[in-house]
């Protein structure tokens, strides 16, 4: 009888071996058992979940999910500010106010999804029979999406969250907030600047909480030619919601 699958003994290792897309050659090629094999193996190694191939895979879901999701979504505008924000403060009650107005105005509302301004625009949004949206983030301190997200995603990775932000807002309500805010509302303004998005209004709500910044913005940033005196006006600065959701839906065209 003659011989039968790896009866003859060790084969030699190939000099070629394609594994998908990926061609692999003399020293490249690797050792070990087909891509079949290796998915029905349960007994192999896990360490793979956390190879950056993989990765690539989590990242490209993510985007999936999310554009799946708010793809049907009416125009929205997101609001940012900090999570730290009291509910028994100004600002949350301004948060709740703008959100209540967005809808009022047509619009869904997009939020980080977490405590604080977010919370409190969303509130607004919820209480007004609006769309109220949470993007939330994957984060060492857990927080959740607030209660008062009606459609919400949890992210795990900020780029993929900051996507959505922008590609699903036709504009951005800036509250008073920290580095999570800063971040967002610098991005917008370089895609801005940049011409990577058109027709994008940011509205920044405190005219106190924001001047310090402005003024740096004005008499350092400009002043030593790092940005161009138009620069300003890639933003509007308010204390007034009415004023605020006015400049929004100018901008916009509704």
């Amino acid at each position: 009888m003659g011989n039968h699958g790896n009866a003859e003994g060790p084969r030699r290792r190939p000099e070629e071996q394609q594994l998908g897309p990926v061609l692999r050659r003399r020293g490249q090629v690797q050792a070990g058992s087909t891509t079949d094999q290796r998915l029905l193996d349960s007994a192999g190694p896990s360490e793979w979940v956390h190879t950056d191939p993989w990765r690539v895979l989590r990242i490209q879901s993510e985007f999936i999910e999310g554009f799946g999701t708010l793809a049907e979504l009416p125009p929205a505008i997101s609001v940012f500010g900090s999570a730290r924000t009291p509910v028994d403060s100004p600002e949350y009650e301004a948060g709740v106010r703008i959100g209540s107005a967005l809808v009022e105005a047509g619009f869904a509302v997009i939020t980080g999804g977490g405590p604080g301004a977010m919370e409190a625009a969303n509130k607004g949004a919820r209480e007004a029979n609006g769309i109220s949206v949470g993007l939330g983030i994957e984060l060492p301190f857990e927080q959740g999406l607030n209660q008062h997200v009606d459609l919400g995603l949890n992210f795990r990775y900020f780029f993929v969250r900051k996507t959505m932000f922008v590609k699903y807002s036709q504009g951005f309500v800036v509250l008073p907030g920290g580095l999570g805010t800063l971040d967002e509302m610098f991005e917008a303004l370089t895609l801005v600047q940049t011409q990577k998005i058109t027709r994008f209004p940011i509205v920044l709500f405190g005219t106190e909480y924001w001047g310090g910044l402005i003024d740096w913005l004005r008499n350092t940033v400009i002043a030593q030619g790092k940005a161009s005196e138009k620069d300003l006006y890639l933003f509007h600065v308010t204390d007034d919601v009415d004023e605020a959701i006015a400049l929004v839906t100018k901008e916009v065209g509704k």
